[in-house]
């Protein structure tokens, strides 16, 4: 019998890294309640709290490779990446890659989006771990997990610091993930 896996972070981690993310109201717009984790980044014992568990999700999942998403994800993807001894794949926006790449289009609330990664960076064999700061819709990290997997490379998983559950996007990246783990370390 296979004993269960270990708890994703101990509660008091969590505690510290929920207590770094600060609500920022009427931001960008009235109405809003903007998630701010540039607290967390600016303590570090919290951002190495949280780059320690990233790194082991990358281990936990198997990964290869690390994707962080434009923009915040880059700052949380990779040292989790370099943390765990894999590469670091950007996604970026449409147009910010030179040369060759592989582009992947979303819908959005109003209008489409789309990302990018280079065409050479992931490939068969690589399995790939997407972060991010934010799960709101889910829109972005639905795209990243097709664009991983146009590539031609196995998704090991997402990991998100902050879930806002009260927008649903679990249930879409869940569908994307087709069995893969969606891993939130702090739910609002």
């Amino acid at each position: 019998m296979e004993s269960p896996a270990p708890p994703l972070l101990p509660d008091e981690v969590r505690e510290l890294l929920a207590a770094r993310i600060h609500d920022v109201p009427d931001y960008p717009k009235p109405g809003v309640t903007f998630k701010d984790i540039t607290p967390l980044l600016a303590d570090p014992e919290a951002f190495s709290a949280l780059t320690d568990v990233l790194a082991a999700l990358v281990a936990r999942h198997g990964a290869t490779k690390v994707v962080g998403l434009e923009a915040r994800g880059f700052i949380l993807a990779a040292p989790a990446a370099v943390r765990a001894g894999v590469g670091f794949v950007p996604v970026r926006k449409a147009g910010k890659l030179p040369g060759a790449t592989l582009s992947q289009t979303y819908d959005l609330e109003y209008g489409s989006a789309e990302i990018e990664i280079h065409a050479e960076d992931l490939g068969a064999g690589d399995r790939v771990l997407v972060i991010d700061d934010v799960l709101a819709t889910g829109g972005t990290a639905d795209a990243s997990v097709q664009l991983i997997r146009r590539a031609g490379a196995e998704v090991a998983g997402v990991a998100m610091l902050l879930e806002l559950s009260f927008l649903d996007g679990r249930s879409r990246v869940e569908r994307a993930l087709e069995g893969a783990p969606l891993d939130a370390l702090v739910t609002v």
